[in-house]
């Protein structure tokens, strides 16, 4: 009796490169995370801290040419009913921006609670998060990107016909 296995990751090796850079956009700071090739896991990167808004962009665009990214995604931090508050609002005004300043997609997710996944994370790492706003937010980044990239991944697999 042969066994078969299959797996929903939709891996080709003739699929084209891919990279997406998540961006977790606070007043302060800019989380940075980035994916792998395949676009299956979230990795944080750095930190961007807050100058100007032509500065914040200019430090975007390094980081899309450094990563050579496809797509931008950026989190909107919506309130806990769906509606939009004053820091998305903000974010919001941030991502039309960044629209004008490059040639690539950008994707926004709603990034409710991610801070505190974030947080979450790295507790479990065992690291203190408390005292390391930054990793922090490099931390919210890498879980904004993450929930995109299942999210993509999920309405990919869900139109494959059942085999």
């Amino acid at each position: 009796m042969e066994t078969r296995m299959s797996t929903s990751l939709n891996y080709s090796p003739t699929r084209e490169p891919f990279s997406a850079l998540g961006l977790d956009v606070g007043d302060r700071r800019i989380g940075v995370a980035g994916s792998d090739g395949l676009g299956l896991l979230a990795t944080g990167l750095g930190v961007i801290q807050r100058r100007s808004l032509a500065e914040d962009i200019a430090q975007v665009q390094a980081w899309i040419r450094r990563r050579q990214a496809t797509v931008v995604v950026v989190g909107i931090p919506l309130l806990a009913d769906g509606s939009v508050g004053s820091q998305a609002r903000k974010v919001q005004r941030f991502v039309q921006a960044l629209q004008a300043a490059v040639d690539l997609p950008i994707e926004t997710v709603n990034e409710y609670l991610s801070t505190v996944q974030a947080e979450w994370d790295l507790r479990q790492a065992g690291i203190p998060a408390k005292a390391q706003k930054g990793l922090i937010d490099q931390q919210s980044a890498a879980v904004i990107l993450q929930t995109w990239l299942d999210e993509r991944r999920y309405r990919s697999t869900s139109k494959a016909p059942c085999r």
